[in-house]
């Protein structure tokens, strides 16, 4: 599971959890990209703290495992250097699947080497409740599309943009993220 995490919350958890029981996943390793690059640098957390927010909300959840990967490599986190460093780790009998967000899915053509991705992975694009994936296939093609498998996101109206608006505003957010992850926004100041 790839994305920026700032900050990793509930819907992420519950996604993963989705995602390995409804795909019989072995592990879902979360993969905080280190160079989102889609955004801005200045915009973003840094790395080490998303991952460090990562390596607390995936703690004692079985099947569960924060990843340093693109943390290791040096500059922009694109997937498909991503997908062939695992792919090198844990050979071609390994079946990969890259979890992200349908709004993502959408804009894969636009990503480095999107063709070979799908030849590495198939793709779990997580839906937010209400979510219409007719256009999905339009904007992607039908060969990409068959590589894709939609997964509803399980009901959780959350996301890491309404939680640093929250945090800004002094306002809870222990019930959107785990309280870990609450606490080390709040112990060192972030989106303040």
């Amino acid at each position: 599971m790839g994305g920026t995490f700032d900050p990793v919350h509930n819907g992420h958890l519950a996604v993963a959890q989705q995602a390995r029981e409804r795909f019989s996943l072995e592990k879902v390793l979360f993969i905080p990209n280190r160079e989102p690059p889609h955004k801005k640098p200045y915009a973003v957390t840094p790395a080490q703290m998303r991952f460090e927010m990562v390596l607390l909300a995936t703690a004692g959840r079985p099947g569960f495992e924060a990843s340093r990967i693109e943390l290791e490599r040096p500059g922009s986190s694109y997937t498909i250097d991503t997908l062939k460093d695992l792919r090198r780790q844990l050979g071609n009998e390994a079946e990969l699947f890259f979890i992200t967000g349908a709004d993502a899915v959408k804009e894969i053509l636009t990503w480095k080497e999107p063709h070979r991705i799908v030849e590495l992975c198939e793709l779990i694009a997580a839906t937010r409740p209400g979510s219409d994936l007719s256009d999905l296939e339009q904007a992607i093609g039908p060969d990409l599309m068959s590589h894709v498998h939609a997964l509803e996101w399980p009901g959780l109206n959350v996301s890491s943009t309404l939680i640093r608006e929250r945090a800004a505003r002094g306002l809870p957010i222990d019930d959107l993220t785990p309280p870990a992850v609450a606490a080390y926004i709040l112990d060192h100041g972030l989106y303040r």
